[in-house]
């Protein structure tokens, strides 16, 4: 059992170094655009705008694809029929291939009337068709990651992920820059922030383009071993035809993409209802607000949907920072799935049920001290990552609190898969969907709560998903949560550490005057005072540290300070 949970967890820590590594470099080069002269809250915009679209499509498409494939291969290889999974990869490239052609189609040849009549944004036409041949290549290195996955191969979804996300950095802002000092649109803003954001989302087909022939080499390269496997393997009698096996691939990864495809729709609806919200509630006036230095009287429609574009920027900054400790998390749900599928396929209950409890206890000790150390220093981290537009830190500490919902939901959504209730994470966010879109639809429209109207809407979405899939959750697996454990102590320790970090940024801040070392230093202490006060309160159990990494050495040093069972 000890080997089982250290190999849980070292799988655990290679999606999770990859997804920081992944989410780190998106931070930069999210950054370094957004302070580039011409694109700004604007590009933000924009190019969030039509991500959006790209992501609803790319949740249709693929999204279910890497944890369906690796939810079905991986019951088959615990049972030693290699052969069988084999033949469900074979068939899934097959199929994914057809369905990626079909999606990039339609978003490329449809982006116009998407841009104009869904989104409100007419100009992020351009990001659309930038993006459009990406679905393919995606759809179809998805299938060799969830193989990969499903053998309890990590480094292939790893790799190809840093490697794409390392080309995409590059050319990002390479591509953005050049478009800067060309000018394409001097006279026109609004349309050269457009089209320096379609060259940013140009950067990403061309990463994904190369990451999908690196991890195709990465498979070629092993494909003798894997035949080798393949062709010991005893024969199955598995008469499906191709058909059915495309329909019973479909049946998985449909449920499991609906979680996806309805937070991708939940996303477009927020940018729909924000820029109509928007227009609403400023029809009258624009006011002076997150960096607006007069206010409009009677604003013409344009000047309203450029207000909006602008305002959808700012709160896609706070997206963007709150994406790296969810990126840390996922890693526990891409786990899940197949070590909770390949355990009940052996019919091993409890230790399904422990990888359950143990995720859980992680995402919390992870996500918690997140938030509150972004609400505690939103407005230096704004000032330092954003110098020239440090607005809208408000928003983030807002998101701060829908984050750790969110994080919750993710390790929730990977056991609900892994155990069977494929279509629980779905309806839950269904849910919570609902919820978001009347309260979307009720606040933005009030001019003197506008945007904000659009974290609080989530932050209520991400609770009522967040109560119905623990609910499920807890009905069908054996979970003994203590509420000190779970909740008290993490919360606890987090609020220490976030007083601790305000009080020493401000005392640096006036030592040194330097916002970058005080934000930098008073980061260090919070981490510090977390650390000493997780360790040396009993949050974990020793077994519970030594399934961390390097998880034996912290327990002979934090043993010595306290008697752990």
């Amino acid at each position: 059992m000890g080997n089982k949970n250290q190999s849980f967890m070292n799988n655990v820590m290679i999606i999770l170094f990859a997804q920081v590594m992944v989410k780190v470099l998106g931070i930069v080069y999210r950054l370094v655009i957004t302070n580039i002269s011409g694109f700004g809250d604007q590009g933000n915009g924009y190019y969030s705008a039509g991500y959006q679209i790209y992501t609803l499509l790319l949740a249709i498409s693929s999204v279910g694809i890497p944890n369906a494939i690796s939810k079905m291969t991986s019951a088959k290889n615990a049972v030693g029929d290699y052969r069988g999974a084999y033949r469900i990869y074979k068939n899934a490239l097959v199929l994914f291939s057809i369905i990626g052609v079909v999606s990039s189609s339609i978003l490329f040849f449809g982006a116009t009337p998407i841009a104009t009549h869904i989104i409100n944004m007419p100009n992020a036409k351009y990001v659309l068709m930038a993006l459009a041949p990406s679905i393919f290549f995606v759809c179809i290195s998805s299938v060799v990651r969830g193989y990969f996955v499903g053998m309890q191969n990590m480094h292939s979804s790893s790799r190809s992920q840093i490697l794409e996300q390392v080309f995409k950095c590059i050319l990002t802002v390479g591509i953005v820059v050049v478009m800067s000092k060309m000018v394409l649109f001097p006279d026109d803003a609004d349309m050269n922030a457009a089209a320096m954001a379609a060259g940013a989302n140009l950067a990403t087909t061309l990463a994904t383009v190369l990451s999908t022939i690196y991890i195709f080499g990465f498979y070629f390269k092993r494909r003798k071993g894997i035949m080798e496997k393949v062709h010991s393997s005893p024969v199955v009698n598995d008469k499906r035809s191709t058909f059915e096996m495309f329909k019973s691939i479909l049946l998985i990864s449909i449920p499991i993409s609906l979680g996806s495809i309805i937070a991708a729709v939940n996303r477009i609806v927020d940018t729909a209802t924000i820029t109509r919200g928007i227009e609403a509630a400023f029809a009258s006036m624009i006011p002076v607000s997150f960096g607006r230095a007069a206010s409009i009287i009677n604003p013409a429609l344009e000047q309203l949907n450029e207000e909006a574009v602008r305002l959808a920027g700012i709160l896609s900054k706070s997206d963007t920072l709150i994406n790296l400790p969810i990126s840390m998390n996922i890693s526990f749900a891409t786990v899940l799935v197949p070590s909770v599928s390949a355990a009940l396929a052996k019919g091993e209950k409890k230790e399904a049920s422990k990888y359950v409890s143990y995720s859980l206890l992680i995402s919390l000790l992870i996500i918690i001290p997140c938030a509150i150390g972004f609400i505690a220093l939103a407005k230096p981290v704004y000032q330092l990552l954003y110098p020239s537009f440090p607005y809208g830190y408000e928003l983030l500490q807002l998101s701060s609190v829908a984050l750790v919902f969110i994080a919750l939901n993710q390790t929730i959504s990977g056991s609900l898969q892994g155990i069977g209730k494929i279509f629980a994470p779905a309806t839950g966010l269904l849910m919570g969907c609902v919820a978001k879109f009347i309260l979307n639809v009720i606040l933005i429209r009030q001019p003197q709560i506008n945007i904000y109207g659009a974290p609080i809407s989530s932050i209520v979405c991400q609770i009522i998903s967040f109560s119905y899939g623990f609910t499920v959750l807890t009905r069908n697996v054996g979970l003994k949560l203590s509420l000190k454990k779970y909740i008290m102590l993490p919360l606890g320790c987090a609020a220490v550490m976030g007083v601790a970090a305000s009080v020493i940024y401000k005392l640096c801040l006036m030592i040194t005057t330097s916002n970058l070392i005080s934000v930098i230093i008073a980061i260090a202490v919070g981490v510090a005072v977390y650390g000493a006060l997780i360790f040396g309160t009993g949050a974990l159990s020793g077994e519970e540290i030594k399934m961390l990494p390097m998880g034996n050495k912290i327990y002979k040093l934090v043993s010595k300070k306290r008697n752990l069972s």
